[in-house]
């Protein structure tokens, strides 16, 4: 039986269990030493004994965990502001509140009292009486027999007599209590000649120990006595059961001799090449996983060099590999446990160095020498830097090109400044240091040349900002239409590829899970998706190709087999390609706002530059300089400002208002002073003017004819052929004859210089129109106060108004109204639309200068009116014949035809004597009322028509009157 049992070399399950508790006892008797948390720990795959509590520092170094958060418990439970100290050492560090706080109830948990066991209570206290009541009644059987029972009380009386200390279970000799219990030494002390007496106390013990001995050898006599015949029927089969077992061993022998050829003949080869081939696969991965290993340890040199060489793109894309393989197939390896960390702070540096290259880029782009040339200032390393802040997600670099902007304008204008300054010999640096004071020692045409400089260059800048920019943007857009693609193709896919995506799913599970995927999918079985990815893994720059005795090419892959990085090339403006992956985390609702962003920077571009040449002209606007320019002065400044402002709107797109509101703030001071000028200039002309016709000079001929067509413009002054042409009579305008005095000559100039001041300035138009409507006004009404007023006898000094000096107004004031219309078509083809209500003061001046005109025809009329009242009332029907009033009549008609005929067309002329004559026989038919003279053929009849037929003749015979109507039969009274 030993044999057999020793020779057995199948392990019982009972030992095998054994030894495997007896393992995991020790497992769980000793803590096992716990290893640093892995630097990228695993992700949720569903089981949730591997899931770590430990953030990653890779997937979380931008997301808040409880780990950022760091609290003094002392400094927190210590009030500073309690003024007493506890001698306590728990209320001195932390606290009063700390003793006396009570834990306030739990809401979830009720308060449990004793009603709530009432109900129990009633339910069990009818049970427990039934149950004391039955147990009374019914006591239990006494299953033994009495001879047993007595034997029993009797053996129990006997063994009663043993000392309880040999009936304990750790009775012991060893013990020096019990043994001195057990033999009580003191009874054989041999001093004091006590030795019979101690040799008799030992005797005793001895018959003691040995009596105790036979009651408890009598019981278990009595006790084998009882299972006696038990005992001989075990022994009685014992010899049977040896035999069998000894057929059983014999069995079992033969079984396992036959087992172990069947063994060695058929499975032993054929799990040995299975083993093999399992342990050649293994290998094979732990090679690939060595030389995976082996080529992210080359990541950071590697990293290093595309650093080295501003490679920014490269190297976050080569972090973000390493990273991903990190947490996927290297996950849990010790050696790497750091590099995950060092990696996320090299990320970190990497965003710093991008910044200030971009800066340093900026900085260099913007401050090189301004010439006729925009071309983009290393655009392959601009598109580099974009796409990696992009890919950073860092947004806002774009305000440090601004700023930059900012900067350069601010020292274009000093380098324009300087370089100016060292060229005028009369402006003393060393003696005037300020800008500002070196720009007010200029005179126009030195500052008028530095101003155009600075526009040309700030042209240049703004031409060369927007070809950045626009790199810049195109990148931003192109990665937004790469997402927009990837978006549509994604939704494509997921509505046509349900069964590869669960594969996918499946192969990253297993990833996460740390097997590899040929222990899933047999080489044959390998979907195409697992086949295409693995095929496809991306080696990092520094790897090594694998040699060809080892593995083949494909089981080289160091990449992850679940990496889902795809690379699009796209092509930017410039010509520079660019490669774009799919892991740049951006919105197109965040790519859009850059991209409006940078849109919105090419703007402030434009107003930065504006804003700087405001104040560069305000600091020469000090002292009032430019208002005191000429016109042809501010006029060509004008020009220069509205070029440069419509050049800006063109290469940005939109108006900046800065520099045009001061142009037109500028505007609106020349444009008082111009009407101030103007206005006193003839103020002055018509104070000193003596309303005698003047001669005109052929340069204001050549003002008048170059007025044709609605069209207002000044001729070039003709030095040669002004001196050989001599002065005119009367001013010929579309073949009518005007005789003007020389204010109104002058006026008409000034008029056109109004005009060709808003072709000049078109921003001053409406400022213009109001003030030269207030020029004509105020030559209307002055001109009124001085000739109709009479006001020129006081100022001028005159004698008296006469008819001459009257029609003369008349006539300069007709002159200026047949330039109303041209004037008014002139200001309506430069007013918007929404201005035309300002043409309404034309038409208003108009109707005043045509009251006016009536006036003067009035006072002429109103002049003979008091002429033949006075002449008329005294005349008397009586010989001679023409009789002396109607000679005087006839002479002051006269006279008064000789004042106005050169003076006024001869249509004017014709309707003037109408309302003349027509005075004329109303003062005549009420003198003749008053005679009683009537048309009855007397005498006194013909006297009468004698006489007016002598005024009639006379009136007719002065020059351009002989066909008027005068109708001389009005003055009699009509017969009823």
């Amino acid at each position: 039986m030993a044999s057999s049992h020793s020779s057995s070399p199948v392990p019982q399950s009972n030992s095998s269990d054994a030894f495997f508790k007896k393992e995991m006892d020790v497992a769980k008797r000793f803590r096992p030493v716990q290893s640093l948390p892995d630097v990228c720990p695993k992700e949720p795959t569903g089981d949730p004994s591997n899931l770590c509590d430990s953030p990653s520092l890779v997937a979380d170094q931008h997301r808040w965990t409880i780990y950022h958060s760091k609290v003094n418990l002392p400094a927190a439970l210590n009030d500073p502001r309690l003024a007493k100290r506890e001698s306590d050492f728990f209320t001195k560090t932390w606290g009063v509140d700390f003793v006396d706080t009570e834990v306030t109830p739990s809401f979830y948990l009720p308060q449990i009292t004793k009603e709530h066991f009432a109900l129990y209570q009633q339910e069990i206290t009818p049970r427990e009486k039934v149950h004391e009541r039955c147990r009374n009644i019914c006591p239990p059987k006494d299953t033994f027999d009495r001879t047993l029972l007595h034997t029993h009380d009797k053996s129990r009386t006997d063994l009663e007599q043993v000392p309880k200390i040999f009936m304990k279970p750790d009775f012991a000799l060893e013990d020096s209590l019990t043994f001195n219990a057990v033999l009580p030494w003191s009874h054989f002390s041999t001093a004091g000649g006590k030795g019979n007496r101690d040799a008799a106390s030992s005797k005793l013990l001895q018959e003691k120990l040995s009596h105790y001995l036979d009651i408890v050898e009598v019981n278990i006599a009595h006790q084998i006595s009882l299972r006696s015949e038990a005992f001989f029927h075990a022994m009685t089969s014992q010899h049977e059961l040896q035999d069998y077992l000894r057929k059983t061993s014999q069995a079992v022998k033969l079984l396992r001799e036959k087992i172990s050829k069947i063994d060695k003949v058929m499975c032993e080869g054929s799990l040995r090449v299975l083993r093999l081939s399992l342990t050649r696969n293994n290998c094979i991965k732990a090679y690939n996983k060595l030389k995976l290993m082996a080529t992210v340890h080359q990541t950071q040199p590697t990293v290093q060099l595309l650093l080295s060489t501003s490679e920014f793109v490269g190297a976050l894309d080569l972090i973000a590999t390493t990273q991903e393989v990190l947490q996927q197939e290297l996950q849990g390896i010790h050696s790497f446990r750091h590099l995950g960390s060092q990696l996320c702070e090299l990320e970190k540096l990497i965003d710093k160095m991008m910044i200030a290259e971009f800066s340093t880029y900026a900085r260099n782009d913007l401050n090189r020498p301004l010439e006729d040339d925009c071309q983009i200032l290393e655009e392959e390393r601009l598109v580099s830097l974009v796409f990696g802040l992009l890919k950073q997600r860092n947004l806002n670099f774009y305000e440090i090109y601004g700023d930059e902007m900012i900067i350069t304008a601010k020292n274009i204008i000093k380098q324009c400044v300087v370089n100016t300054v060292s060229q005028i010999e009369e402006i003393d640096t060393e003696v005037v240091v300020k800008l500002a004071d070196q720009i007010r020692m200029m005179n126009f045409p030195q500052w008028f040349d530095l101003l155009k400089d600075i526009f040309s260059k700030f042209t240049i800048f703004l031409k060369r900002i927007k070809a950045t920019l626009n790199t810049i943007r195109s990148v931003v857009l192109l990665v937004l239409d790469k997402n927009q693609r990837t978006r549509d193709l994604e939704d494509t896919l997921q509505k046509h590829s349900v069964k590869d995506s669960t594969v996918d799913t499946e192969v990253a599970y297993l990833t996460h899970e740390g097997m590899f995927i040929s222990d899933a999918f047999g080489e044959a079985d390998l979907p195409p998706v697992a086949a295409d990815t693995t095929s496809q893994r991306n080696t990092s720059p520094n790897s090594e190709p694998c040699s060809s005795d080892s593995v083949s090419e494909p089981e080289c892959t160091t990449d992850s087999s679940s990496s889902k990085e795809q690379t699009s090339s796209s092509v930017t403006p410039g010509g520079v390609e660019m490669m774009i992956s799919d892991d740049m985390k951006l919105t197109e609702l965040e790519l859009g706002r850059l991209a409006n962003n940078i849109q919105e920077l090419l703007y402030n571009a434009s107003d930065i530059c504006h804003d700087r040449s405001v104040k560069f002209l305000m600091a020469r606007a000090k002292g009032g300089f430019l208002e005191k320019l000429n016109s042809n002065e501010f006029v060509a400044l004008s020009r220069l400002m509205e070029g440069f402002i419509l050049d800006t709107e063109q290469i940005c797109g939109r108006k900046s208002m800065s520099l045009r509101g001061a142009l037109q703030s500028q505007a609106n001071k020349f444009v008082n002073r111009f009407h101030e000028e103007r206005k006193t200039k003839l103020s002055l002309l018509l104070d000193n003017e003596r309303w005698k016709q003047a001669e005109v000079p052929a340069e204001f001929q050549d003002l008048v004819d170059s007025v044709s067509d609605g069209r207002i413009s000044l001729p070039e002054k003709k030095t040669t052929a002004t001196e050989e042409r001599k002065p005119t009579e009367f001013l010929i305008v579309e073949g009518q004859k005007y005789a003007t005095v020389g204010t109104v000559l002058l006026l008409i100039r000034i008029i056109l210089e109004y005009c060709q001041c808003v072709d000049n300035i078109p921003s001053i138009t409406t400022d213009m129109l109001t003030r030269l409507s207030d020029l004509l006004k105020y030559f209307n009404s002055r001109s009124c106060q001085l000739v109709l007023g009479a006001g020129a006898l006081q100022v001028v000094g005159l004698k008296t108004i006469t008819t001459k000096n009257l029609a003369l107004s008349s006539r300069c004031l007709q002159l200026i109204v047949h330039y109303i219309p041209i004037i008014r078509a002139h200001f309506e083809a430069r007013l918007q639309p929404k201005q035309f209500s300002m043409l309404r003061h034309f038409d208003h001046i108009t109707k005043d200068y045509h009251d006016h005109i009536a006036e003067i025809s009035a006072k002429l009329v109103a002049i003979m009116d008091s002429l033949f009242d006075k002449l008329l009332s005294k005349y008397e029907v009586k010989a001679p014949v023409p009789s002396a009033c109607f000679r005087n009549i006839c002479k002051q008609m006269a006279k008064m035809h000789e004042a106005i005929y050169d003076l006024l067309p001869e249509e004017q002329t014709q309707m003037l004597f109408l309302r003349i004559n027509a005075s004329y026989k109303l003062h005549l038919k009420r003198q003749l009322a008053h005679l009683n003279v009537v048309n009855d053929g007397g005498p006194q009849n013909g006297l009468v028509t004698s006489d007016v037929a002598f005024y009639t003749g006379n009136l007719q015979a002065l020059k351009g009157l002989n066909n008027l109507d005068l109708n001389m039969a009005e003055i009699w009274e009509q017969k009823r």
